[in-house]
């Protein structure tokens, strides 16, 4: 895991120190080495963080006849075997890393070079024959990629802060992704907060020419959810998932540095860390929990029990270490989010951030549950969803007055509260079906954006952010209208929200974040799974749960999912009350005009009063810390 940064088509020009400014801004990522490339047309960084191959890993790497040059962020599980593979056709390998292979399949097959790669990863190639580059990233996007252009040259980095590390970074804020944003708590790809900034999308490749300097982006991989093993029987199924799951782990823990596992209440981590201990065995298997004063948010029981289950399974070598979270430290907090370099408002990515700090004192690379819920239907709202369908063909007038007015018998008092988690349904089953899904998601509905909006963003107020999705449909392949909606969260959701947390809480910590449900053959063979497998009356992830029976046992199956949340609402008035109140209120958030402080202040104040606007005055405080760091962006 590393940080890659360059800037290509230099006409010659003198831009190594600007890169090594690039470098310095994301050296977090990788303390162990660094390295930079330069030619007259490109120039490379690299910021190593040493997993595979220690000694002679080191990046940028050029192939035997100065041809090439190669950097990569993240990780090639498949590479001893392309390795073995290329050797016979005649290629020499000078060292056991997995970045050398890419220089080896680029001189064969150019950029169709990714396509044979299985792993996370972002990277770019420089021909310095043809006068051309190639960046690529990952087929669902575990590891980020950023660019943007400055006259026909091309700017890219793994993070943020690298590409603001150079002086013509374009500043203009792109306003209609701030107001998707508010909605979602993310910032929709292949937008970035900055019009000029984009993002590479998961599973696509980016090719500039440099010599008439055409740029092409093009997509080379997307789950296929159109066609279905409809012939295979669950029980067949369920032993095939159990194979490839149980393989997908396995290829994650090769490593030359030690290797642990997260671990909470739930159905994903238990699997992936009883696997791991399971295959680790006789060696000892540190698994890491966070724990949480609040007991609405706390999992460290169910962990705890999780890992007796997993030790009475797998011979007693998993080592458990919780470690309880507090809100402390707001300074820490503002320091987190911003190595998003956008607004970012996933509150996870704190225990996510501070977990990653504990396992770093033991282990280098950590294995974790991401993606499970996207390709097996585990959240909640897909089984809402289903009872939604069985509601819409009444009138939407009708479903309008009668289930807004049964809404209204529950007050909002909080997500997780069961009256809080009884009006978001009946309030989905009051809405449009086109835009229904949206709205169970939405954290700042229109009519709300009118009310709060200033002058700076008034343009904004007619916008409608389902069109984020609604524009989306036509893409969609699945057939069962649930599926659909997961399909489009693993376009959505996993790649702008789930992995950038995981990548940036964990890399902050300079700690390797691995994601065996995300593996290629799993989440193909996922998408061509029945429906009815996956999602049924009651129970979801059904087939991942019966697969992993001596895992998923009754208890652990009958716990209520909690997710990985924070409990921002309370801190909000009690700890980091005061704080907040002075970000919110004293910052271009405000002053800029972008939110009416009278708007501001009345959900400021219903919420110190027991209503529970947490969700929204955390995006707000996110938004203003960002445009307070970014105070010439407008």
């Amino acid at each position: 895991m590393c940080a890659i940064s360059g800037i290509v088509n230099t006409h010659g020009e003198a831009v190594e120190a600007i890169v090594k400014k690039m470098m310095a801004a994301q050296a977090h990522r990788g303390p162990d080495d660094s390295g930079i490339f330069s030619c007259r047309d490109a120039v490379f960084g690299h910021n190593r963080l040493a997993v595979i191959d220690l000694k002679n890993g080191h990046q940028p790497m050029i192939s035997e006849n100065g041809r090439l040059a190669v950097i990569l962020n993240g990780e090639i599980y498949n590479f001893k075997a392309i390795r073995e593979k290329l050797t016979d056709l005649g290629h020499r390998f000078v060292t056991e890393s997995d970045t050398e292979t890419i220089i080896h399949l680029y001189e064969m097959y150019g950029s169709e070079c990714v396509e044979h790669l299985d792993g996370m990863f972002a990277l770019a190639v420089f021909d310095t024959a043809k006068k051309k580059l190639l960046l690529a990233r990952d087929r669902l996007g575990q590891k980020p990629l950023f660019y943007f252009m400055n006259g026909d040259s091309l700017v890219f980095a793994s993070e943020f802060s690298a590409l603001m590390a150079h002086p013509a970074c374009p500043k203009q804020l792109d306003k209609e992704a701030l107001h998707n944003y508010l909605s979602l708590q993310y910032v929709p790809q292949p937008d970035t907060a900055f019009k000029q900034i984009r993002k590479l999308p998961p599973g696509h490749i980016l090719e500039q020419h440099l010599e008439n300097n055409q740029i092409s982006i093009r997509c080379y991989w997307q789950a296929d959810f159109s066609i279905k093993n409809s012939t295979l029987s669950f029980s067949a199924a369920t032993a095939e998932l159990r194979r490839l799951v149980e393989k997908a782990v396995e290829k994650r823990l090769v490593s030359d540095v030690p290797i642990g596992t997260f671990l909470s209440g739930g159905v994903d981590s238990c699997i992936v860390t009883g696997l791991t201990a399971k295959l680790m065995y006789p060696a000892p298997c540190d698994a890491f929990t966070a724990a949480f004063s609040n007991a609405s948010y706390d999992e460290r029981d169910n962990a705890r029990r999780s890992a007796e289950i997993i030790n009475s399974v797998t011979g007693g070598n998993l080592r458990h270490h919780v470690r309880e979270v507090k809100p402390d430290d707001f300074g820490f907090v503002e320091s987190l989010f911003a190595k998003f370099g956008e607004p970012f408002a996933d509150i996870s990515a704190l225990p996510l951030c501070l977990l990653s700090k504990i396992a770093k004192e033991q282990v280098t690379v950590a294995l974790c549950g991401d993606g499970a819920d996207e390709i097996f239907a585990g959240y909640e709202r897909y089984l809402a969803m289903r009872y939604a369908e069985k509601i819409y063909f009444l009138p939407q007038s009708l479903r309008k007055i009668m289930f807004n007015f049964l809404a209204s018998f529950f007050p909002n008092h909080g997500e997780r509260s069961k009256s809080g988690r009884i009006r978001r349904v009946l309030k989905l089953f009051a809405d449009p079906e086109k835009t229904g899904y949206f709205n169970l998601l939405d954290r700042c509905p229109e009519q709300l954006k009118k009310e709060l909006y200033g002058p700076a963003m008034q343009e904004l107020a007619g916008c409608d952010s389902s069109e984020c999705f609604t524009a989306m449909s036509w893409e969609l392949i699945a057939r069962d209208k649930v599926e659909k909606l997961a399909e489009l969260d693993l376009r959505t959701y996993l790649p702008c929200d789930i992995l950038p947390k995981a990548d940036i809480a964990s890399m902050s910590n300079a700690l390797e974040l691995r994601s065996p449900f995300l593996d290629k053959a799993v989440v193909e063979f996922a998408s061509r799974l029945p429906m009815q497998y996956k999602l049924n009356s009651k129970q979801r992830k059904y087939i991942l749960c019966a697969a992993f029976p001596e895992f998923i046992t009754p208890e652990v199956l009958n716990r209520p999912k909690r997710g990985f949340g924070v409990p921002i609402s309370a801190w909000l008035r009690e700890s980091w009350k005061n704080q907040a109140h002075d970000k919110l209120f004293n910052s271009r958030l405000v002053i800029d005009g972008f939110i009416r402080p009278e708007a501001l202040n009345k959900y400021w104040t219903l919420h110190q009063n027991g209503y529970d606007f947490g969700y929204l005055l955390w995006d707000m405080l996110i938004l203003a810390m960002f445009l307070d760091r970014n105070p010439d962006a407008n």
